[in-house]
């Protein structure tokens, strides 16, 4: 599989926190129902690597990743959960190095231009860009292009964005998704509503179709 391609079709990846394992199958299954294959499970929680496991033998139609990955421990636990890519907030050379022997496509997080061209360097060639509103959003990602184009970087910025701006990072070619909390409201997630995530999903997904 090339990840790169999975998460360009889909566009918009849920970046999801899971305080409970038993709602990670039902969770995956609205996701997917609205439109959202592509899942992002964060390591905040102890749940997560258990989510992710439960996810992939449950629901095959999901393709799903570990987000929040900060040590190599992190890394492994996510490679022995399942997980078909990993995601990190921020850029350590030893977590990226992590990811490559073991195999797992990896997503770095960079803010400037000296982490990107840090990460660059260590061989990632898709950044996440993050916090991406707070850090200064489409332009600041667009400026970054201005002196990094030529190294063919794409980028998958997360934090802040939401169903009013998210059309605005999906018009820029070199950014291949963006990942959202927005789908997956906490309260929805505690009330199991599942109707109501599918409808955010299909509301997402529904502006991913006419890329």
């Amino acid at each position: 599989m090339d990840i790169v391609e999975t998460l360009k079709k889909a566009g918009i990846i849920p970046v999801i926190v899971i305080e409970d394992a038993a709602k990670a199958v039902p969770l995956a299954r609205a996701l997917v129902k609205g439109g959202l294959p592509v899942l992002e499970v964060t390591f905040r929680t102890a749940a997560a690597a258990e989510s992710i496991a439960a996810i992939k033998a449950e629901v095959p139609e999901a393709v799903v990743g570990a987000g929040t990955l900060l040590t190599p421990e992190m890394v492994k636990a996510a490679v022995a959960a399942g997980a078909a890519f990993g995601v990190a907030p921020g850029f350590d050379p030893v977590v990226v190095e992590a990811a490559k022997e073991a195999g797992l496509p990896f997503v770095p997080g960079i803010a400037t231009a000296s982490e990107l061209s840090q990460a660059l360097t260590a061989g990632s060639k898709m950044v996440k860009f993050f916090p991406a509103e707070a850090a200064g959003g489409v332009k600041m990602i667009k400026n970054l292009l201005g002196a990094f184009r030529f190294t063919g970087v794409t980028f998958m910025p997360t934090g802040g964005i939401n169903l009013s701006n998210v059309s605005d990072y999906l018009a820029v070619p070199e950014i291949v998704c963006c990942g959202g909390t927005w789908i997956v409201p906490k309260d929805a997630m505690a009330a199991g509503d599942w109707a109501a995530i599918t409808k955010l999903a299909a509301d997402a997904a529904n502006l991913v179709s006419g890329r």
